[in-house]
């Protein structure tokens, strides 16, 4: 699986065996030797890509990068190294997210397992990512009265329904909602109501109009 392989480790020598590891199969690969280096070239997530981040490096830690990364909203799979396991750093890197924590040395085999796993995951993620993206532009083209007869529509409302609680006949809401079935690109309710779940518009029913 093509991608590219980011690698935070402050130990050249074994950044360098990785390396040379990962681009025999077929990965591109960019080390740094502190956290702030790689903070400075900031990974794109335009290619599947992953991390693999030593825990103990010079200045900003393993973890401490994890939460910086996080808070600038990178997605990028992470992988933890350690020459000392410890159990307490593993599960508090992993509640945060950590896709592995792998204890040096370590084997190509196990390195190989890790990184193509991680980066199956970033695609997944891109994927889905990108489809969001695709919804939420569709639904920024409504007018704000074909927003409001879209999320009264998902929730289960007719069209009388809906005429009644916007004081509009029923004629004009069915124009209303022909528009935004033409501009979110579906043919049936079913599938509105299922663009409406992936963006999260259903999440919270507190937020917005009761059926009616």
């Amino acid at each position: 699986m093509p991608g590219f392989v980011h690698i935070v480790d402050d130990d050249a020598p074994f950044a360098t065996a990785m390396e040379r590891r990962l681009k025999q199969a077929g990965y591109e690969v960019a080390t740094y030797g502190s956290a702030q280096h790689l903070l400075d070239s900031l990974p794109r997530e335009s290619i599947p890509s992953c991390i693999l981040l030593d825990v103990r490096i010079p200045g900003l830690s393993g973890p401490e990068l994890q939460e910086r990364l996080s808070e600038l909203g990178s997605t990028l799979p992470i992988i933890f190294l350690t020459g000392y396991p410890d159990i307490r750093t593993t599960v508090k890197t992993i509640r945060a997210g950590a896709e592995d924590f792998l204890t040096k040395p370590l084997s190509s085999d196990q390195l190989l397992r890790a990184v193509e796993r991680a980066i199956g995951r970033h695609e997944v993620a891109r994927s889905l990512k990108s489809k969001l993206d695709a919804v939420r532009s569709r639904i920024a083209t409504l007018t704000p009265r074909e927003r409001q007869v879209f999320e009264l529509v998902v929730r289960g409302n007719m069209n009388k329904q809906i005429a009644r609680a916007l004081g509009r006949t029923e004629r004009t809401i069915k124009a209303h909602r022909q528009k935004v079935m033409e501009k979110m690109q579906v043919r049936s309710v079913a599938e509105l109501v299922s663009l409406a779940e992936r963006v999260g518009l259903l999440g919270d029913a507190s937020g917005s109009q009761p059926t009616v």
